[in-house]
């Protein structure tokens, strides 16, 4: 189950996105559903298309299945995706 604490540790992809903040002034209010993940990447499909968001230097509301909202930092997201859900698997052991 995805929780506020544990989030960093879950698949993003399908996840609701907003971009709270973004050096690129475009980026910032854009939202949609997490299609895809890489590296440094979030990719979103908003209504206005597909849209791209770099991770590094942007905050991201993210909302939970549960309807919960949290603020993810993306900096913290910049790894490979199977990498850092990878980390739950070794954590648990």
């Amino acid at each position: 189950m995805i929780t506020p604490q544990n989030v960093l540790r879950h698949e993003l992809i399908g996840l609701y996105a907003r971009v709270a903040s973004a050096p690129n002034p475009s980026h910032e209010g854009r939202a949609g559903i997490i299609t895809d993940e890489s590296r440094n990447m979030l990719v979103l499909a908003t209504p206005c298309g597909i849209k791209k968001i770099p991770k590094r230097y942007a905050l991201f509301d993210l909302c939970l299945p549960d309807d919960t909202r949290v603020r993810v930092d993306g900096s913290v997201l910049v790894m490979q995706p199977e990498k850092r859900i990878s980390m739950r698997i070794r954590n648990q052991r």
